[in-house]
């Protein structure tokens, strides 16, 4: 199975009349895009960029594990957690290739397509490790390596950048961080890092890592570079984290019905799961705090809070009290803190 502290993952699905409804944890800290281009500067210091790429070879190293090739690696669809590790997002182009065997398709993103992917020839998991050269690359340069920023040009041109030009490298780049770079971006996949028989083992020896712990690492016990201020809200444009498309004409068989059984907890009632797909109001959880412990509001052993008493509690009270004299105080909801003032009868 793959890794929960690696990729984004579902927390709770339902259904309504003509939709199937998947509800995923939110990543407060938005996307590498995001952080990239419009925080100052645009690119990254060397060490936080090798960081994330530390924590994406892990990434792909477990979704190659499930023989999973995901194919659209680029900085939109890299998130940050509210601690701000990375998170594998959007498995859309992802396909699971059978043991053994190779697969084509001309599928991804242009500028972030391989040329084995370009020039549609057979692949395993090759493109995902070209994918972590443009990351890498990106990250630190402030732009992909086969296309300027708002660079107005056409596919075909972009192709043909991908296939037979070499990158350039600034003096943002280190002799290490070139060397990374130029071995992941290698034109034929027999020569690219990670391809060689080894896998992810070949790229987390590269000498630009030898300060990572990669064991820690992968149990979530190095402290990332960036925290996200979780008052902020790391995107452009509320347009960015809206609804922006619907999928129809999916016919599910046994296997899928199977399969989204198991993601539905039964832990939360209809009427309530009807109210919320009638307001159209849905609330993101984080199931699991920073320390890895269930959310204080999941908790179903969490006793339950007193009962508020308004209004109506004070009329009753006063006319089950009207025939004793006195100044009585009683309290109405609040904590032990607050005072209310006396209540004349």
């Amino acid at each position: 199975m793959c890794l929960p502290l690696l990729q984004v993952n579902l927390a709770y699905a339902y259904e309504t009349k003509d939709a199937l409804c998947l509800v995923l944890t939110i990543m407060n800290g938005g996307d590498l895009k995001f952080h990239i281009y419009n925080m100052g500067n645009s690119g990254f210091d060397e060490q936080r960029a090798i960081f994330y790429a530390a924590e994406i070879c892990c990434g792909l190293e477990d979704l190659h594990r499930e023989r999973i090739v995901y194919r659209d690696l680029k900085p939109e669809n890299i998130l940050l957690d509210d601690r701000g590790h990375i998170r594998i997002s959007d498995l859309g182009l992802a396909v699971q290739i059978p043991e053994g065997e190779t697969i084509r398709g001309r599928v991804g993103t242009v500028g972030y397509m391989a040329p084995e992917v370009i020039q549609n020839e057979s692949y395993s998991v090759s493109p995902d490790w070209w994918g972590l050269g443009c990351l890498v690359f990106e990250m630190i340069q402030g732009q992909s390596p086969f296309r300027k920023r708002k660079e107005r040009v056409k596919r075909e041109e972009v192709d043909r950048r991908v296939r037979e030009d070499q990158e350039e490298y600034s003096d943002k780049f280190a002799e290490e961080a070139k060397d990374i770079c130029r071995q992941l971006l290698a034109k034929d996949p027999k020569e690219r890092l990670g391809c060689q028989g080894r896998g992810a083992v070949e790229v987390k020896q590269h000498p630009i890592f030898r300060n990572i712990n990669f064991k820690r690492l992968e149990a979530n016990m190095l402290d990332p570079p960036f925290s996200p201020d979780p008052r902020a809200v790391y995107c452009k444009d509320v347009l960015d984290i809206e609804q922006f498309s619907t999928v129809k004409g999916v016919n599910l068989d046994p296997t899928d019905d199977d399969f989204y059984h198991k993601f539905v907890t039964g832990s939360v009632s209809i009427p309530w799961q009807n109210e919320m797909i009638e307001m159209e109001c849905f609330k993101e959880i984080n199931v699991y705090e920073t320390d890895g412990t269930l959310c204080s509001d999941l908790d179903v052993n969490r006793p339950n809070p007193p009962p508020k008493r308004g209004f109506f509690y004070r009329l009753f009270r006063r006319e089950a009290s009207a025939s004793a004299p006195a100044t009585v105080c009683f309290k109405s909801g609040y904590s032990d803190d607050e005072i209310e003032e006396p209540s004349r009868l």
